[in-house]
């Protein structure tokens, strides 16, 4: 007992460690809020002039959906991929001489780097106000409920990254190498539901794709545009979305902690 209690201790300083860092760098904070002011306000604001015309549905709240799982789920990539650097600079060096697990810090971590994501919700509501992009009410609050999916999810691909790249500049530009592609092909910001070919081979492959969906498929559950907006029932975006959590998380974390143990 006193040991789960020691590793449930260490997660929670862990995670208390990130959210502090966040709150104690506004410069983070800002950069946070960038992404929603030009990919919310300026791309969409621009698609939603120039080609949602026909679509059937607000453009821009469909837009806003998927910014608010990319903000999620690049934040906590980013946050997990910094491991790398913060260990090189020393920075982390108590936790890894601490009589703790290897996967009870990348838990700490997880958690820590997912809480601290959320305040980038702050800019993405922020553009929507000024935008006047219906919240939607309940159908928000049904969103806000499972972002900690798209957190989770993002954590994991950013574990992965790391399993495999020890090099602490590579690692720093790893969560924009790895999620940014993403974003233009998974439906984030311009619709899947005509894509064919490479494109609709390569949205398959993205697990961001699912999270958008499921995020869609949740907000607009039982709407008159809910046909019009999701690819996928949600349990067929569940099922797609725990596969890539497991796989992320198990091969991440086997390759990392291997890492460690051999440095």
């Amino acid at each position: 007992m006193m040991l789960v209690a020691r590793e449930i201790n260490a997660i929670t300083a862990i995670a208390a460690r990130e959210i502090m860092r966040l709150v104690k760098s506004p410069g983070s904070i800002i950069a946070n809020m960038i992404f929603p002011i030009i990919f919310l306000g300026i791309m969409g604001g621009s698609l939603s002039q120039n080609l949602a015309g026909n679509v059937g549905y607000n453009f821009l709240q469909f837009v806003m959906i998927g910014m608010i799982v990319f903000n999620l789920y690049l934040g906590t990539a980013s946050g997990i991929t910094s491991l790398v650097a913060e260990r090189d600079m020393n920075l982390t060096q108590e936790f890894y001489v601490a009589p703790i697990s290897r996967y009870t810090i990348i838990l700490g971590k997880m958690i820590g780097t997912s809480l601290g994501s959320l305040v980038s919700l702050i800019g993405v509501l922020i553009v929507a106000i000024f935008m006047k992009i219906p919240f939607g009410g309940m159908q928000m609050l049904r969103l806000l409920l499972i972002a900690p999916i798209f957190c989770l999810v993002g954590a994991s691909l950013g574990m992965l990254f790391i399993g495999f790249v020890q090099d602490a500049k590579v690692a720093q530009m790893g969560a924009m190498l790895i999620v940014m592609p993403q974003m233009f092909f998974s439906g984030t910001i311009i619709p899947l539901s005509h894509s064919t070919g490479i494109i609709a081979f390569l949205a398959k492959l993205m697990p961001l794709t699912y999270l958008n969906d499921l995020a869609r498929g949740v907000f607009y559950w039982k709407g008159s545009v809910y046909e019009l907006s999701v690819l996928h029932h949600p349990l067929y975006n569940i099922i797609a979305i725990v596969a890539f959590f497991l796989a992320f998380s198990i091969i991440g974390t086997i390759m990392f902690t291997r890492s460690e143990q051999n440095r």
